[in-house]
């Protein structure tokens, strides 16, 4: 325990880390991620804008890279990282490699829920004139928000777990603090007091998402 408050600054700003990475990964990610969903829901066979090339490509994309472990996923685009924002390592790198990845597993979540919507409700705005891109802003988002917002909630809860292991690549936050200070060093309470904090994190995103799902929902 007393090594855990000599860490204290160290430990905090690794949780400041882990948040910053999170944010940054949702806003980047979650908005690729999205579009991707979209552009799967609306180009698939009996979709809005029907177009059986781009959606062929975008689900041999999504597919590719989806289940590729996180661990080997940041190694995998190390170069393409590198390319981009100019290092391979690092918070700003592993940043990069997080919205990767979550925007590909988004973009499946939000194909999925959007086809939770009732073709009797795209068919009524269809027929009082509405065009494929107000349907898609006005009808069917709206109609699958709730399951949209769990579905993001998931994704939140899934970046923080893999954020964790972005301290392979000097990335930082509460991952790298558990193992330099705690794993390397044989200190079991700084290792458990991070993982606390993780799930403190997890079940407040949890608790959140909840709650404006259900809000949705009553609408």
């Amino acid at each position: 325990m007393d090594r855990l408050l000599e860490l204290g600054p160290e430990f905090w700003a690794a949780a400041g880390e882990t948040l910053y990475m999170v944010a940054l990964t949702m806003l980047f990610g979650g908005a690729g991620g999205f579009l991707l969903g979209i552009g799967l829901y609306a180009t698939r066979r009996g979709g809005l804008l029907p177009n059986s090339v781009v959606n062929n490509v975008l689900n041999v994309v999504i597919n590719f890279f989806r289940p590729i472990p996180f661990i080997i996923f940041i190694a995998a685009v190390q170069p393409l990282t590198r390319a981009v924002i100019g290092v391979g390592i690092g918070t700003d790198a592993a940043i990069f490699a997080l919205s990767l990845a979550a925007a590909f597993a988004i973009g499946r979540i939000v194909e999925q829920n959007l086809l939770t919507v009732r073709p009797g409700v795209i068919e009524a705005a269809r027929s009082m004139g509405a065009g494929p891109l107000r349907i898609l802003g006005t009808v069917v988002v709206p109609e699958a928000l709730g399951p949209l917002i769990l579905g993001y909630t998931f994704i939140v809860i899934a970046v923080i777990d893999m954020s964790a292991m972005a301290g392979l690549i000097g990335g930082g936050g509460l991952g790298y603090f558990a193992q330099l200070y705690g794993f390397r060093q044989f200190e079991p309470v700084v290792t458990w007091a991070a993982v606390l904090l993780i799930v403190v994190f997890v079940q407040v995103v949890q608790y959140v998402g909840n709650w404006l799902a259900r809000r949705v929902l009553r609408r």
